[in-house]
C-alpha cells in the first residue's frame, strides 16, 4: 500500500513537471508555429496554384522553373555562391587565424578584419557598389588597376587626334594614319592632327616648330593644327600651336618599317637615309584609348565581384570561430611534431588542421546555410542592367513574388524550392552536434 502512494506521488509530480515545462515552451511553440511552420505550409500550398490563387495548376510551377532561363540563370549562380563564398572565406579565416598568433599585433589586426561583421549588408552593398564603380576617379577598384595597367603600357596621349581637312595624312586602318606621297630626304615632312583637347595634352608640351631641311635625312613636325581662338593656317606651322611630344612615327617601305622616331617637346622628328622614298606612318599605338579598366559589375565578373564583397564581410567571422578553436588545441602536440623534424607547413597540414576539423566544419556549414539566402548584397550591387546575371533564388523569389509582374504562385514555388536546398545542409549540421554532443 505504502509503495503505491509513493508510485502516485511520483508520477503525479512527474506530470506536474511536464506541465510546468510545456507552460514555459507554449509561447515558444505558438512563435514558432506562427511564424514558420505555419508560412512553411502555406507556401507549400500556395505553390500548387496559379498567378490568382483561385486555379490548381498541380506542379506547373515547378515545372516552370526549370523552363525559365532566368531562374535557371539563379540556380547555376547560387550554386557558384555555395562553392565559392563559404570556401573562400574559411580559407582566408584559417590563414587570418594562424597568422595572428604569430604577430605582435594579432588582437588588432583580429579586430580590424572583423569590423566589416558590424556593417549591414545594405551598407556593405553601397560600399562595394562604389568600390566597383568602372570609373577609376570613383572606384577604389578601378583606380589601383588602372594604375597597376598603366604602370607597364602607359596609355596614348592623343587617343581623339586625327588628321584635319586638306591633311597629307591618310586612314590607313586599324586606327593609324600613313603619308599620302613618299617623303624625300632634305625636305621637311608636315604631320598636321587636330582633335586633342588642349588641357588633354602631355603635361610639358611645347609650342611647335617647323623642322629644319637637313641633308640626306628626313625631318619633320607632328603637331596640333589647331589655334585656340581662331585664326591660323592650315597644314602650316603657327605660332602658338602645341606639338605632339612623344608622338611615334615609322618609315614604311614595302610594308616594311625601315625606321623610326619619337617627336622631341617641340615636335620635330628626324629620320635617317633609310626614310628616304617611304611613306610615314603614325601607328595605332599613338591613338588607342585610356586605359578604363575592368567592368568589375558588367555581365562576366559581376559574380565573382559580389562573391568578393561577402567574403571581405565573412572572413572576419571565420577567423574569430577558427581562432577560438585554434587556441583549444594542445600545444604539446605542436611542438612534439617541430621536435621530431616536421616544418611548419607539415606542422600546420597534419597536425593544425585536422584537429580543427570540427570547428572548420561549424564555419562551413554556417556559411553555405548563410549563402543559399543571399540577397541584400546581390540586390544593391549589381545594377539593374545585369541583374539577370548576377541574380540568385533568393533575388529571383522577391522579383517573381513582389515584382511588377508579381506571380506569388511561382514564388512560392521558388520559395519551396529553396527550403529543399537547405533543409539537407541543416540534417547534417544536426547529425553532427548530435554526434559532437554523445562524446
Amino acid at each position: 500500500m505504502r509503495n503505491t502512494v509513493k508510485n502516485t506521488a511520483r508520477d503525479a509530480e512527474a506530470r506536474r513537471r511536464r506541465l510546468v515545462a510545456a507552460a514555459f515552451l507554449l509561447p515558444a511553440l505558438v512563435l514558432l508555429g506562427a511564424l514558420v511552420v505555419h508560412p512553411i505550409g502555406y507556401s507549400v500550398y500556395r505553390s500548387f496554384f496559379d498567378r490568382s490563387g483561385s486555379g490548381f495548376v498541380g506542379g506547373d510551377n515547378y515545372r516552370e522553373i526549370l523552363r525559365d532561363p532566368t531562374i535557371r540563370t539563379a540556380l547555376k549562380n547560387t550554386a557558384l555562391w555555395v562553392v565559392l563564398a563559404p570556401t573562400t572565406a574559411t580559407a582566408l579565416g584559417l590563414i587570418f587565424a594562424v597568422l595572428t598568433e604569430r604577430v605582435r599585433w594579432g588582437t588588432a589586426f583580429k579586430l580590424l578584419v572583423f569590423m566589416p561583421m558590424a556593417i549591414s549588408m545594405l551598407a556593405a552593398g553601397i560600399i562595394f557598389r562604389l568600390v566597383y564603380d568602372h570609373d577609376p576617379d570613383r572606384g577604389v577598384a578601378n583606380a589601383v588597376w588602372v594604375g597597376i595597367h598603366d604602370t607597364f603600357a602607359e596609355s596614348s596621349a592623343f587617343p581623339k587626334a586625327r588628321p584635319g581637312r586638306d591633311s597629307p595624312l591618310t586612314d590607313a586602318g586599324a586606327g593609324a594614319f600613313v603619308t599620302r606621297d613618299p617623303v624625300r630626304a632634305g625636305i621637311p615632312v608636315l604631320l598636321p592632327l587636330v582633335g586633342v583637347a588642349p588641357e588633354a595634352l602631355p603635361e610639358g608640351t611645347r609650342t611647335a616648330k617647323a623642322a629644319p631641311a637637313e641633308p640626306g635625312k628626313v625631318t619633320g613636325t607632328a603637331w596640333q593644327d589647331f589655334t585656340r581662338g581662331g585664326g591660323g593656317r592650315t597644314n602650316a606651322v603657327d605660332p602658338t600651336e602645341q606639338a605632339f611630344a612623344g608622338m611615334r612615327i615609322e618609315a614604311v617601305k614595302d610594308g616594311k618599317v625601315v625606321d623610326a622616331a619619337t617627336a622631341r617637346a617641340d615636335g620635330t622628328f628626324t629620320l635617317s637615309e633609310k626614310a628616304d622614298g617611304a611613306r610615314l606612318r603614325l601607328p595605332a599605338v599613338n591613338f588607342q584609348e585610356a586605359y578604363g579598366g575592368v567592368q568589375w559589375l558588367g555581365p562576366t565578373l559581376v559574380t565573382p565581384a559580389v562573391i568578393g564583397a561577402y567574403v571581405w564581410m565573412w572572413a572576419g567571422f571565420a577567423m574569430v570561430l577558427i581562432g577560438a578553436g585554434l587556441a583549444a588545441v594542445p600545444r604539446e602536440l605542436l611542438e612534439a611534431a617541430r621536435v621530431d623534424g616536421a616544418n611548419e607547413w607539415q606542422v600546420f597540414r597534419r597536425i593544425t588542421v585536422p584537429l580543427l576539423g570540427p570547428v572548420l566544419a561549424v564555419v562551413l556549414v554556417t556559411l553555405v546555410i548563410n549563402v543559399m539566402k543571399i540577397f541584400d548584397l546581390v540586390f544593391v550591387i549589381a545594377p539593374g542592367a545585369v541583374q539577370d546575371d548576377a541574380n540568385v533564388l533568393a533575388l529571383q523569389l522577391y522579383r517573381t513574388s513582389f515584382g511588377t509582374d508579381a506571380d506569388p504562385g511561382l514564388g512560392s514555388a521558388i520559395a519551396v524550392l529553396l527550403l529543399v536546398l537547405v533543409v539537407p545542409v541543416m540534417l547534417v549540421n544536426i547529425r553532427r552536434l548530435r554526434k559532437e554532443g554523445s562524446r
